[in-house]
């Protein structure tokens, strides 16, 4: 994976941030989401290098090789952004643009909200507002992202329960939320996840994402209904997954960003290891509209 990337371990915040680089030309920062780890992007990546771009794909803190502080509070989106545009600053990038799936596209929107000097693009990938989700929460949406309320039960009970079985539980999630078999994923994809969710200090950090979502991040969410984003962004879904049964996804967001464009890519929630090449060419046109309205 990730052939002709560097690899890096930033100490930033009181933390580490594990990450990989490549290419040159205007910067993409890169985010995964649950249970993932940046492997998701190897197949998206190379596509991004070769089309003239400097891609950084990082681990949020509690996944993959990135530190995983103590404590519920350390998990807010608010503070994985802040790790991520202080990364940014770290290799040097003032402006980037930012593109996160699922946790990742959680982060990403809070860090376009508290760091919007930076932020020159927002992709966020199959996911309604934070917000949205727990305060008109309804039954199919539940019966669908019920881990969102087991996870954020108290400790050690979700940790204990997984912990019997990482694999059978974190691969019932990739295998949920619409259109999905294990053969999407990549054999190297996949041994880096099982890798790093048999870590009992990551099931802990990633619990604790799911509790912060509930114990912080709806609370700062509900703070900013009035406030949008005005950088371009981009809004994707899988064309087939359970957020696009559930939600008009591009309704859910317009209210947040003033100026948007949205579309279904073929698949479900993890439509970026089903369709990598739809996904890729999407942010690249993307990209380059944002581009030549630049240079207008």
């Amino acid at each position: 994976m990730f052939e002709g990337f560097e690899t890096g371990q930033a100490s930033l915040r009181g933390t580490s941030i594990a990450y990989v680089r490549a290419g040159h030309g205007a910067p993409v920062l890169l985010l995964h989401g649950f249970p993932q780890t940046h492997a998701m992007w190897a197949d998206i990546a190379p596509q991004l290098v070769a089309a003239g771009r400097q891609v950084i794909c990082a681990d949020l803190r509690g996944y993959g090789d990135s530190g995983k502080p103590q404590g519920m509070a350390a998990y807010s989106f608010r503070e994985m952004g802040a790790d991520m545009a202080a990364l940014m600053q770290h290799l040097g990038f003032a402006r980037f643009d930012l593109v996160g799936h699922d946790r990742g596209g959680r982060t990403a929107h809070r860090m376009a909200l508290d760091h919007p000097e930076a932020v020159a693009s927002l992709t966020v990938m199959d996911i309604v507002p934070t917000q949205t989700i727990l305060d008109a929460l309804t039954t199919p949406v539940a019966r669908a992202y019920y881990h969102w309320l087991f996870l954020a039960q108290p400790a050690p009970f979700p940790e204990t329960m997984i912990g019997h079985d990482p694999d059978a539980y974190f691969e019932s999630c990739l295998l949920g939320w619409g259109a999905a078999q294990l053969s999407d994923f990549g054999p190297a994809q996949l041994q880096a996840y099982r890798h790093a969710w048999r870590n009992p200090q990551a099931i802990a950090a990633m619990c604790n994402d799911y509790r912060a979502a509930i114990d912080v991040d709806l609370a700062l969410d509900r703070a900013d209904l009035d406030r949008q984003v005005h950088c371009p962004a981009l809004v994707l879904y899988g064309a087939q997954g359970a957020m696009a049964q559930a939600y008009d996804v591009a309704a859910t967001w317009a209210p947040r960003l003033a100026d948007m464009r949205a579309a279904g890519i073929t698949g479900g929630h993890f439509f970026p290891d089903q369709s990598p090449g739809e996904t890729a060419t999407a942010l690249l046109e993307f990209f380059a509209s944002n581009d030549r309205r630049a240079g207008s």
